[in-house]
């Protein structure tokens, strides 16, 4: 594949301003044969960044060197965003993404070679070329800076990888802030998110990471069962809520969490929080209004119903006579999902997701807006 990826003259290590290079050569591979595991996808019910850190916390706990790599900031266009995250180990193998694929195998290439230190973080930019990100596979104009980190399984390196997972674990938000020419590290936790920060010039890397998206379903249907699965292949921890014992026992998804308690109960213990959305689908207002009725209440930050114009209109009506406000009620997207015309529960499924994705991503209003000019033939 040749080499690629160049290491460039930044502030990294005890030479600020040296072009970097690896003086102490990693550990043989275990035979010639490069293997990865796990990439890109979506194992249990853990986030990415859970995965990546994990994985790298077991590498640590068996005694092994591994290497945190980070996408620090991209140009153009650009296969995964900032923040993105992968670790390997001695081996060769690999958990997480930085790209489709050829990013991925060059580090394993330099892994190979020797070149990615034991010692301090190093810096490479990939696709600076046209030539380059030809060959890596990056889109036209588009490339990629990463840092990576090398972490020895030393106590204090496991304790804060232990935390790390543990509080992503638990739902948290954590801050981590790297200086990268000492290759010391730190953490706090936060209430939010915040945009991965990256001061080339002073070596210095704040990340926060946090934990999986959850969607919670009230109802266990068809619909339900395609939202879902959907759901899961875009990396959600789905819940599925239904108080009835015979329907729930016949929904078949995998890798969803089901429970059998009442919904206003299951809200509260499952998906209060801000990393959470809500969605009601069974058609039946005994069990979906009570769901809303403690969602509306919540920090989630999608809360949708089912159901056509008329019949959201009078769940409105019935949500304010259980002493909900107009701010609240307004919270609730219904009819929920994005106007394409769906009609099929697998179209249904797909317009509910793609709301509750413009909404994650906080640009609902204008992806509303072009839904509504296709569909008017603009």
């Amino acid at each position: 594949m040749g080499r690629r990826g160049r290491a460039c003259p930044v502030p990294l290590g005890s030479n600020a301003g040296m072009r970097i290079r690896a003086e102490t050569k990693a550990p043989p591979l275990r035979g010639r044969e490069l293997r990865t595991i796990h990439q890109g996808t979506i194992l249990g019910m853990q986030s990415v960044d859970q995965q990546v850190l994990g994985q790298a916390r077991d590498w640590l706990r068996a005694g092994q060197t591994c290497w945190l790599a980070t996408v620090v900031a991209t140009y153009g266009s650009s296969p995964r965003p900032v923040g993105s995250l992968l670790a390997c180990n001695p081996a060769g193998h690999i958990e997480g993404s930085l790209s489709g694929g050829c990013v991925e195998d060059d580090l394993l290439e330099k892994l190979t070679a020797g070149l990615l230190a034991q010692d301090r973080p190093q810096f490479f930019r990939y696709g600076e070329t046209e030539e380059e990100a030809e060959q890596l596979g990056l889109p036209c104009g588009g490339h990629l800076d990463i840092v990576v980190e090398p972490h020895t399984p030393r106590p204090a390196t496991l304790a804060h990888f232990d935390h790390l997972v543990e509080r992503l674990a638990s739902r948290a938000c954590v801050e981590r802030t790297v200086q990268l020419r000492s290759g010391t590290f730190d953490y706090r936790d936060v209430p939010i998110h915040a945009d991965l920060r990256y001061d080339h010039d002073n070596g210095v890397l704040v990340q926060t990471y946090g934990p999986q998206d959850r969607l919670f379903v009230i109802g266990t249907n068809m619909v339900s069962s395609y939202v879902a699965e959907i759901a899961i292949a875009l990396g959600y921890d789905v819940v599925v809520c239904d108080p009835r014992p015979d329907r729930l026992a016949e929904f078949g998804v995998a890798g969803v969490r089901k429970v059998g308690d009442m919904p206003d109960d299951a809200v509260r213990r499952y998906a209060s929080d801000s990393h959470s959305a809500i969605v009601a689908l069974t058609h039946d207002p005994r069990i979906d209004d009570m769901g809303l009725m403690e969602a509306l209440r919540t920090d989630a930050f999608y809360i949708g119903a089912m159901g056509s114009e008329r019949t959201s209109a009078k769940r409105r009506e019935r949500l304010k006579l259980l002493d909900l406000t107009d701010a609240e009620i307004r919270r609730l997207h219904a009819p929920i999902g994005l106007p394409i015309g769906s009609k099929t529960p697998p179209e249904i499924a797909v317009a509910v997701l793609a709301e509750i994705t413009a909404v994650r991503k906080q640009c609902a209003a204008d992806t509303r807006a072009a839904v509504e000019r296709i569909a008017a033939g603009g």
